[in-house]
């Protein structure tokens, strides 16, 4: 079952198509990924999927709803978890939970049964009372993390949950993701961390100069778009090493002054490097983030 889609969506500003006719389909119960460098059309994406941005071109479906026509009552029924935090700074961590609940039409007897859950799920029923000035970087996104269940979703949208937070921080906010899958809902992820993608996402898409580039399960994209190992070599002769050793791999890419050699024979590159007192070097599996780079470029966007 597809629990939201879209199909041929486009959305210009001026002259420029930041969206240009894309097609998507998010299945019940995984976690989809949507993943692009800076100006990629991945917020317009979701604006759109969203129904805060009219498209110029296409059809979405979310929940069996036409968005943007039914775009208000599509969102009564969703989750959305913003870049950024916008919690009430005035108020406590029960009191967002509360105010946050009366959007969505709940009545005070609805919101207070479902406070003791939200605040065990986001480890904060200890600061039930504290005012949001005083939490962490980690405790506010917890707490916007179960502020966007108070309507208790069946979709959840999460716009870089974990940008900005220390690893442990970010492990916990996996944590409670996962929690989610499990219990069933349904998750639209963007974020540019691609360890974050690989490890929660189902299936993704990578989105550049608003079209799509590649899709499918992160395993999947890494089988078909990189060579299986790498080997980042660092020190003096490294274009003289490569030279003499490019039958070894499969693609060379130097960036400054690291060489990166892309192979199927990691074992035997790491071998040949021993004996090179000048040189040292990294041999590790190949990742999303090799095929994020290689399909959308090394350059930086602003």
């Amino acid at each position: 079952m597809s629990f939201l889609s879209a199909r041929g969506l486009r959305k210009r500003y001026g002259g420029q198509e930041v969206v240009a006719g894309i097609d998507l389909d998010v299945r019940k119960g995984e976690c989809f990924g949507l993943l692009g460098p800076n100006g990629a059309g991945k917020t317009t994406t979701l604006r759109l999927l969203l129904g805060l941005t009219e498209p110029d071109g296409g059809e979405i479906q979310v929940l069996d709803l036409p968005v943007p026509a039914k775009a208000r009552e599509a969102r009564v029924k969703v989750g959305v978890v913003p870049q950024f935090d916008n919690l009430d700074p005035d108020f406590s961590v029960r009191e967002n939970l509360v105010a946050y609940g009366r959007y969505f039409g709940l009545s005070d007897a609805e919101i207070t049964a479902r406070l003791p859950g939200l605040l065990e799920f986001a480890e904060l029923a200890h600061k039930a009372d504290a005012n949001i000035q005083t939490l962490s970087g980690g405790m506010k996104r917890r707490l916007t993390l179960a502020r966007a269940l108070v309507n208790d979703p069946d979709l959840i949208f999460l716009d870089e949950p974990t940008t900005g937070l220390d690893p442990q921080a970010r492990h916990m906010i996996w944590q409670r993701l996962r929690a989610l899958l499990n219990q069933g809902k349904t998750i639209v992820l963007t974020t540019h961390f691609m360890e974050e993608a690989e490890r929660l996402c189902d299936r993704l898409m990578i989105m550049d100069h608003g079209r799509i580039i590649a899709e499918g399960a992160p395993r999947q994209l890494i089988e078909s778009h990189i060579e299986p190992q790498v080997v980042e070599v660092y020190g003096e002769g490294l274009d003289a090493w490569g030279d003499g050793n490019g039958q070894l791999c499969e693609r060379l890419e130097r960036v400054g002054e690291t060489l990166f050699c892309y192979t199927h024979h990691g074992e035997a590159v790491t071998q040949q490097l021993c004996g090179q007192t000048e040189l040292r070097y990294l041999s590790r599996p190949a990742s999303l983030e090799d095929v994020f780079l290689k399909l959308t470029g090394r350059d930086m966007r602003d």
